[in-house]
């Protein structure tokens, strides 16, 4: 995706109301009249997720098979992307589960008219893959604070590709106490003893007003399941060769990393020093989705540039690209010792022996 385009794009969603006249049909697509608010960046909600993919090429029939769940999201309103960062409601008085039927939770009980009602769609969401323990990051571009973060995950047995999102299909996992207007509120969780698909519904309540968000993530936990089952026929045939692909893809360039590149570079580099990890989380026919870890040395890092060697990249997601070199968006870019933030990527041909290396920006 081209990082003009994009970035024109970001500006729009974080500092503008959105309207997009399309003139030949003689319709108008316009969001809500409000400043810009926030949303889960990481792991991705389901719209910023699709917003990431696909905003600079939302018309591109290609999604339609590459990315059927964003798909049908873009077809039923734009908006609902443009305005990745506005799924809120107003006056709940706290009474989540009283005011969010079940079966709605992820467009906030079809709030603003059902302005985000495709989110609700049972079906193939493409996940992010996480560890049994992560960083869960809010991006808050109007500094409301938070009165709280109330994260869930769905439990074992749910199944969101065939049943939209319900509160008895919930564990609550994490709540946290307040945040300051900083813009940037991140919590540790835990979810040890799961893995697989879920969803991870966060509840963010600014503290601006009486204003919760409902946010729905799919996740990949512990990285055992295929987060981008888009092409339903030929995804039974890839579990086998998926398990073997993550194998070599990172413990092979792995090893040889750590050893010779990582430890050496970072006590001689105190003041930015990064480390980066690939790994791939679904392949397909010429195709690929990965994920890259940039941790920070011990001396922390304020701008990073990651380099993913081997690497025909398509799309990307949480970082800036050019080629196959990734540089940090404004809000991941300061990391403080040994922190670790994320992105990903669409890759074209093969996975095969995909290296990164990190530098300081």
């Amino acid at each position: 995706m081209p990082i003009r385009a994009r970035d024109r794009l970001r500006r729009l969603a974080l500092a503008l109301p959105v309207a997009v006249l399309a003139a030949g049909l003689g319709a108008t697509l316009a969001a809500t009249p409000a400043a810009a608010h926030g949303s889960v960046t990481d792991p991705p909600t389901r719209n910023y997720g699709c917003w990431e993919r696909w905003g600079d090429n939302h018309l591109d029939p290609a999604m339609a098979q590459q990315d059927p769940m964003c798909y049908q999201a873009w077809q039923a309103n734009p908006n609902t992307m443009w305005n990745w960062n506005g799924l809120f409601r107003e006056g709940v008085g706290g009474r989540h589960e009283a005011v969010i039927p079940n079966g709605q939770l992820c467009s906030g009980g079809r709030t603003q008219n059902a302005l985000y009602g495709s989110l609700d769609t049972p079906g193939a969401w493409v996940m992010k893959s996480v560890p049994t323990n992560f960083t869960l990051t809010l991006t808050d571009s109007a500094k409301h604070g938070a009165d709280y973060l109330r994260v869930y995950v769905s439990k074992a047995g749910f199944d969101p590709t065939r049943e939209a999102l319900g509160w008895d299909d919930l564990d609550l996992v994490k709540e946290t106490g307040r945040y300051g207007t900083t813009g940037l509120y991140q919590t540790d969780v835990n979810l040890a003893g799961r893995s697989g698909r879920a969803v991870l519904f966060t509840v963010w309540q600014a503290s601006h007003l009486d204003q919760p968000y409902y946010l729905c993530s799919d996740i990949n936990i512990g990285g055992t399941a295929n987060p981008n089952p888009t092409t339903p026929a030929p995804q039974p045939t890839t579990p086998a060769p998926q398990p073997t692909t993550p194998a070599p893809t990172t413990p092979a360039p792995q090893p040889t990393t750590p050893a010779p590149t990582t430890p050496a570079p970072q006590p001689t580099t105190p003041t930015g020093a990064c480390s980066a990890t690939v790994s791939v989380t679904s392949s397909w026919n010429n195709g690929y989705q990965a994920d890259v870890r940039v941790t920070a040395g011990s001396a922390g890092v304020n701008g990073w540039r990651v380099t993913v060697n081997g690497a025909t990249i398509t799309q990307s997601w949480n970082v800036s690209a050019s080629g196959n070199v990734l540089s940090n968006v404004a809000w991941n870019g300061r990391l403080a010792a040994s922190a670790s933030t994320s992105f990903g990527f669409l890759g074209s041909g093969s996975s095969s022996g995909l290296t990164a290396t990190c530098a300081a920006a």
